[in-house]
């Protein structure tokens, strides 16, 4: 009696279309929302490793000054945090998972050699304006050095004399004989 409770849903599946995709002869179709996997366009990086930092399993390394960005996919998590925080938006999550590989170890992507060459010069720049902004920085360090040295405060001390007698002008005796300014009434006297 079970097999003919559940006739009528054989039946009606005899004239339905297959529920089930052709796979590998038609490409998957993945739901919204999958992951997927991390790809990088990789002439776009600058290598500042904000990606690195963010990866909480570890599995990113970037290296400026080769060019390079690594991955090791059995051990990235797919997260998307590094997708998050790329100031350069050259990371980005794909649908669909990365075609396997033969042994398992780190994915390498390498910069063209134009971009490589393009980098180099703009460090070199950087480096020269750098030492330029330090050379007039020790330069002004040096010329207030200067200005503080003996030489510099006798010639302030000289100021400030000249100074202090042309102020000495206005100062007046009273009968006690104190010497006060112009501008300033004597104490009186208690007898």
């Amino acid at each position: 009696m079970s097999v003919l409770k559940y006739a009528p849903e054989a039946l009606k599946n005899l004239f339905k279309p297959p529920v089930t995709t052709k796979y590998p002869f038609e490409p998957a179709v993945y739901p919204e929302g999958a992951r997927g996997h991390v790809e990088i366009v990789i002439d776009d990086c600058i290598g500042c490793g904000m990606c690195v930092r963010s990866c909480p399993c570890g599995t990113l390394a970037v290296d400026k000054n080769a060019g390079t960005w690594s991955i090791d996919r059995f051990d990235c998590i797919a997260c998307g945090y590094c997708v998050e925080k790329c100031p350069k938006k050259c990371l980005k999550m794909v649908q669909g998972y990365q075609t396997p590989g033969v042994k398992e170890g780190m994915v390498t992507y390498t910069k063209s050699p134009e971009q490589l060459e393009k980098d180099r010069i703009a460090r070199e720049e950087q480096a020269k304006k750098a030492a330029a902004a330090k050379a007039a920085a020790a330069a002004k360090a040096a010329e207030a050095k200067a200005a503080a040295t003996p030489s510099g405060l006798e010639q302030a001390a000289n100021k400030t004399a000249a100074g202090a007698g042309q102020a000495g002008a206005g100062v007046v005796t009273n009968s006690a004989g104190a010497g006060q300014s112009a501008g300033t009434a004597a104490p009186e006297a208690k007898a």
